[in-house]
């Protein structure tokens, strides 16, 4: 190589695969299971009832101050004191989980929020049961307040896998930390990781502001909805061509 490149960079290539497949797989199943967390705890903090409010805000307040680094910590070295072993695989998961759930939460309860009582009660009185509630009339209008801070969420937790170097996690980022020592060129190294990194997170950004802006304009994304909007919009023209003639 020449220049400012000296790495054999051709020769690293596997070991930066293998990063990237285990930072998209830390990635994506951390944040399903940590949305779907998420959705218990908002639903816990609108609950009725007063011992599930008092938890699920206790929850999403201790977990929103301590730093992620705490809970991977925690996780992997902590619990193995109490007889309870992690694979760094498990322990990364977990940690990612328990620290987003919190901040996933505090979205998904503003978003819920979000839409009147009145639009609820309206529902009941229409015979509507609470899940058809939920799914016809609450979730499609909370989707799109939270679909913001949610996509914001997704690729804050991309980058935070990189902490999980700290537990030789397998991740992009312990892979140059043993490319940096095999080669010592960290200075390269790290700025070429960071530009991998930029590569993953900036076309997910513009991504999820495609479809919010889409979302913003009304445009629907379920087959079910856009095959309604299709069948109003025809009926609407063929009443409008009446009209005329």
């Amino acid at each position: 190589m020449f220049g400012v490149f000296q790495v054999d960079w051709p020769q690293y290539i596997p070991d930066i695969a293998t990063g990237i497949r285990w930072t998209i797989e830390f990635t994506v199943i951390s944040f399903v299971l940590a949305a779907i967390w998420g959705l218990v705890l908002a639903l816990a903090r609108g609950s009725q009832v007063a011992i599930l409010r008092w938890l699920a805000y206790g929850y999403t307040e201790l977990f929103k101050n301590v730093p992620i680094i705490t809970e991977i910590f925690v996780v992997y070295y902590g619990l193995g004191e109490i007889g309870i072993t992690l694979g760094t695989f498990s322990a990364g998961v977990i940690s990612l989980v328990v620290f987003y759930g919190a901040y996933l939460a505090e979205i998904f309860r503003g978003a819920l929020q979000s839409v009147p009582d009145t639009q609820k009660e309206a529902s009941a009185a229409l015979g509507f049961t609470w899940p058809q509630i939920m799914r016809h009339v609450v979730l499609p209008q909370a989707v799109r307040v939270a679909l913001p801070g949610t996509a914001t969420m997704l690729v804050d937790l991309l980058k935070s896998t990189s902490l999980l170097i700290t537990i030789a996690a397998a991740e992009l980022m312990n892979q140059a930390q043993t490319i940096a020592s095999e080669t010592f060129r960290p200075m390269e190294v790290y700025v070429v990781i960071g530009g991998i990194y930029f590569l993953m997170c900036f076309p997910l950004s513009r991504l999820t502001l495609m479809i919010e802006n889409r979302l913003a304009i009304g445009a629907a994304f379920s087959p079910a909805r856009r095959r309604m909007l299709k069948a109003i919009t025809s009926r609407s023209t063929r009443t409008v061509v009446v009209e005329a003639s």
